[in-house]
């Protein structure tokens, strides 16, 4: 510890009488400061004291013992502080993977692992590219051996608007959902099955408390017939001996029968640069989500039942991201030439050509493409 008592410093005593003094005495925790006035101080306040701490060693780990207070003064020769190493951090690194069915990619990091995915399956490929959003907002399911049966097959592409949570949800649980209604009625009420598996996904998914929605289009094979679904823009085409016949309509605010059930629950269609929205915000008019427009945006589907016929080559099922800038016949045309055998390799490469000449012709969206082998399912 330090004491120093300073008396005849002009900011303390106008006096040049009063003496002063220090006396010092080291501590290696502190500084202690003492002001003492002369016995001629007339002011019994003048007297302080305040603590300094010591400051800590200098972050080099170099140490100089020092003493300067005196005459006598000596130093004490450096010490040096080894700084240990830190020990190394073993991170794991978690691969992207797929779940058993191979169908949605299950990931322990981040949604960017979804900036580019490509699956060969079972009578199935896909490949899926994200867009220049920040994550990808597109997934996708394939669910082969469906209800127990290797000639049934349930299959989906999901389009999510406002975050990937909807479409992600709906991949994991409205192929469950259907195949559920599906064993409560039986195949003859399939069509209704298929709209309450959609609706119940949809309650299910609202009492998550997400933002978002997502855009649907699913295939179901069963006992020799391909049904269609879709609720939103997601589109199905099928190749019909080289010729493409969209199986799917898209729900947009646009069509007279979309804009008429809007218009009757009390909403409106806006239309601005050439895009029509619902109350001027979504650019389709049915999907799954969507809570704060839920009043107009239903997650009804449209249905088709159609008999597998030998001239039914291949199924296309994508995500808007594809069908804003490529034809239901362009997308055939292309598809074709690999599609002619059931090597997977090939299936891929076809839709990778389809999703970059989407992208070569200026698509910023996330585009997904799969394409269904239909031959796989009617032995």
């Amino acid at each position: 510890m330090c004491t120093v008592a300073i008396s005849n410093s002009p900011v303390f005593s106008p006096s040049s009488r009063v003496s002063s003094s220090i006396f010092c005495k080291s501590s290696p925790e502190s500084l202690t400061l003492t002001h003492s006035p002369s016995a001629s101080s007339s002011s019994p306040k003048s007297s302080f004291k305040f603590r300094l701490q010591k400051p800590l060693p200098p972050a080099s780990g170099l140490i100089r013992a020092s003493n300067e207070d005196g005459p006598t003064s000596s130093s004490t020769s450096p010490t040096f502080l080894k700084r240990k190493r830190p020990t190394r951090l073993a991170i794991p690194v978690a691969p992207l993977s797929f779940s058993a069915d191979q169908s949605t990619p299950c990931v322990a990091t981040a949604e960017d692992r979804w900036k580019e995915v490509e699956v060969e399956g079972d009578g199935y490929s896909v490949y899926c590219k994200r867009g220049k959003r920040e994550a990808m907002e597109d997934r996708f399911k394939a669910l082969v051996d469906f209800s127990g049966e290797n000639t049934q097959a349930f299959f989906g592409v999901f389009d999510g608007h406002g975050g990937s949570k909807a479409a992600e949800f709906a991949a994991e649980n409205l192929g469950n959902n259907i195949q559920n209604e599906v064993e409560k009625s039986g195949e003859v009420e399939i069509v209704e099955a298929i709209k309450q598996g959609y609706l119940n996904t949809d309650a299910e998914f609202l009492k998550q408390e997400q933002r978002g929605g997502a855009c649907c289009v699913t295939a179901i094979i069963t006992s020799g017939n391909l049904v269609v679904s879709n609720a939103g823009d997601c589109r199905a085409v099928v190749s019909r001996g080289g010729a493409a016949e969209a199986l799917t309509s898209d729900h947009r605010p646009s069509r007279p029968d979309e804009k008429l059930r809007i218009e009757s629950l009390g909403g409106y269609v806006d239309c601005r640069r050439g895009v029509c929205r619902v109350l001027g915000s979504l650019a389709v008019s049915r999907g799954i989500g969507d809570r704060s427009l839920k009043q107009w945006i239903t997650a009804e589907p449209e249905t088709k039942v159609f008999k597998i016929i030998p001239e039914f080559e291949f199924l296309i099922m994508a995500s808007d991201g594809l069908w804003d800038k490529v034809s239901n016949q362009e997308a055939v045309d292309i598809a074709r030439p690999f599609c002619a055998s059931m090597d997977k390799m090939e299936a891929v490469v076809a839709c990778k050509k389809l999703v970059d000449l989407s992208v070569s012709r200026g698509s910023v969206d996330d585009t997904s493409v799969m394409i269904v082998h239909l031959g796989r399912f009617c032995r």
